[in-house]
């Protein structure tokens, strides 16, 4: 999955919704059918075939998933077939349950989709939960956490490439400003973060760099243990190179003891279809070993 392979001849739904039928019956599932064909078809072939089940067979395939696979392999396939949306939903609200000050999933959720595909997530999870991704952020966190993670799952930002330096130039000022007083979670701080266009941002962060000698990052480690000081990084390098953060994600999971499966899960999910060529690559250039080969043996994934 996480290397979409789409064969040049897909077959049709109906023949791809009549295996997976197969593979349910019978005396115990077959997950490697289940994979040969949701594994290697995209997003809006997924969509059709889920769509495809349920006409012929009354039940939601997410449903008939669910009732086959277990653990570990059954999120991961849960989790895969879900529409982008319905999958960023769905861990947004996992996340607001589960919410401590060292959980990033809402921020990356905010910060590592387009404008369009997080206000689509907001729609779906109002679909899904009837309720706000928004009332649930305010509600479930507080404090400083509160104060960034509301707008930036609240935020539609400027996606486009036009980028004022007279502006970088004046918000990099203030941003060092704001850090070299330790006003981590000023206002206007957190306004810019949660509501420039990611162009905009890396070139003020550019500008940041140019005038005062550091990476903005270097600037809010003062305290290493500070954990919202460790989400204003991951903020920052979220909206300026995903590709980092989700490699120190996949490290952290792997080298951990034992596989970290959730958040390997939802990297591998997530990204397969975005950018996962750029992580796999950023893995190779920081570890000094390909990451297929860094992935534990009892793992499901392939990459």
């Amino acid at each position: 999955m996480s290397t979409l392979t789409v064969p040049q001849q897909v077959p049709p739904v109906s023949e791809d919704v009549e295996l997976l039928r197969k593979a349910f019956s019978g005396w115990g599932t077959n997950e490697g059918l289940i994979i040969s064909i949701l594994g290697h078809r995209n997003a809006a072939q997924r969509k059709l075939i889920r769509q495809a089940y349920a006409e012929a067979y009354g039940e939601d395939l997410i449903k008939a998933l669910d009732k086959e696979l277990s653990n570990d392999f059954e999120r991961g396939v849960l989790i895969w077939t879900l529409d982008p949306a319905e999958r960023d939903a769905a861990l947004a609200n996992e996340a607001t349950k589960r919410w401590t000050s060292s959980n990033q999933v809402l921020m990356e959720i905010a910060c590592t989709r387009s404008s369009n595909e997080l206000l689509l997530a907001r729609q779906a999870y109002h679909a899904r939960f009837k309720k706000s991704l928004e009332e649930d952020v305010a509600h479930q966190t507080s404090g400083d956490f509160r104060k960034l993670l509301f707008p930036l799952v609240s935020s539609y930002r400027y996606d486009g490439d036009e980028v004022n330096m007279t502006l970088a130039k004046s918000e990099a000022k203030m941003l060092h400003e704001k850090i070299s007083n330790k006003a981590y979670s000023d206002e206007e701080l957190i306004r810019i973060l949660a509501t420039r266009s990611k162009t905009q941002i890396n070139a003020t962060l550019n500008q940041y760099k140019n005038e005062f000698g550091n990476d903005i990052n270097k600037d809010l480690k003062a305290d290493p243990k500070d954990e919202f000081l460790a989400l204003l990084r991951a903020t920052v390098k979220c909206l300026t190179r995903p590709e980092k953060y989700f490699e120190k994600v996949l490290r952290l999971a792997i080298n951990n003891r034992g596989t970290d499966e959730g958040a390997l899960t939802r990297v591998v999910t997530t990204r397969a279809e975005i950018d996962m060529k750029l992580i796999k690559d950023e893995y190779q250039r920081r570890n000094s070993i390909p990451l297929d080969r860094a992935i534990v043996k009892d793992t499901r994934w392939r990459l």
